[in-house]
């Protein structure tokens, strides 16, 4: 069977989280103790114990779900998963380099912090905001956002019945009301801190790259999906060049999903905390299989 590794981005994030792995592998441990010396604080008392509001800070939560994930897919490699693809949501792109040999542990965590610090920044200059639209087709989001004036894109297209805009306050606002009167079923605000995935992010993007060109990237052997081109990818220039445009780019999962299938994927394992993106496989591409590795024991369903 041909398998894959994905990993989830920010809004999966939960209290308790990574404790098992913890408690229960070595390489839990390692990891763990690493995050909290490079980040100079317990990430680890973060993740175990919350409190869920600073948990799910952008600045936290990145670092949290890259330690997280990064752990779940080491771990299933020592279990004998060997995966023919890697693909993450967003954040969890980081997390699926890291697995796939793109770079250490060490220079992913320092590169998902500075990612997050860089976002919590922009945010704050740039205001915007975020909504999930569900049952809305994505070619009729598209002429509504096209239609509007200010900034408001596609930031995440995760299913055929769910796509996340992002943008200006104002316009995203208009959108919503747009996409109300054109039949979606419900239209969610997101309580991020910024217009994530937009061009409001181009300040974050900057610096990003920045930081990008000071780590040395490997060539990897297994391909990862890359969020911004939907195609996987495996040399090293080409995959700084994704994570960086993948900063005001859009999260191209349905994509994704439907390379899964053209690749022969038959099941893939999230690895890391919670299960949406088994969730997005399920109603995007329902035949393949999908599973959820968050603790030791979702290894004996395997």
């Amino acid at each position: 069977m041909k398998i894959g590794l994905i990993f989830p981005g920010q809004g999966s994030q939960a209290v308790g989280m990574g404790k098992d792995f913890y408690d229960n592998t070595q390489i839990g441990k390692e990891i763990f103790n690493k995050a909290d010396d490079i980040l100079g604080y317990s990430l680890s008392d973060l993740c175990f114990e919350g409190p869920i509001e600073e948990l799910s800070k952008t600045i936290n939560t990145q670092p949290a779900l890259f330690t997280v994930s990064v752990i779940a897919g080491f771990v299933a490699k020592e279990k004998g998963l060997c995966p023919s693809v890697y693909a993450g949501h967003s954040a969890g792109e980081y997390a699926a380099l890291c697995c796939a040999g793109a770079f250490s542990f060490e220079d992913g965590l320092k590169l998902i912090a500075k990612r997050a610090s860089f976002m919590t920044e922009c945010g704050a200059k740039n205001p915007g905001k975020m909504a999930a639209v569900l049952n809305l087709d994505y070619e009729k989001i598209k002429e509504i956002i096209g239609s509007i004036k200010g900034i408001c894109v596609a930031a995440n297209i995760n299913s055929l019945v769910q796509t996340v805009i992002s943008g200006e306050e104002s316009a995203v606002d208009e959108a919503m009301e747009k996409c109300k009167e054109a039949g979606a079923k419900r239209v969610v605000p997101l309580n991020v801190s910024g217009g994530f995935h937009s061009p409001l992010m181009k300040d974050a993007q900057d610096k990003l790259k920045e930081e990008i060109g000071n780590i040395s990237f490997n060539k990897i052997d297994v391909p990862v999906i890359a969020n911004f081109t939907a195609k996987p990818e495996t040399d090293p220039g080409e995959i700084k060049d994704n994570l960086i445009k993948q900063i005001t780019g859009s999260v191209r999962w349905v994509e994704t999903c439907q390379e899964f299938v053209s690749m022969g994927i038959e099941k893939v394992y999230e690895c890391g905390a919670g299960s949406v993106l088994c969730g997005l496989v399920k109603k995007t591409t329902p035949e393949i299989e999908s599973a959820k590795i968050t603790v030791m024991s979702d290894f004996d369903n395997l």
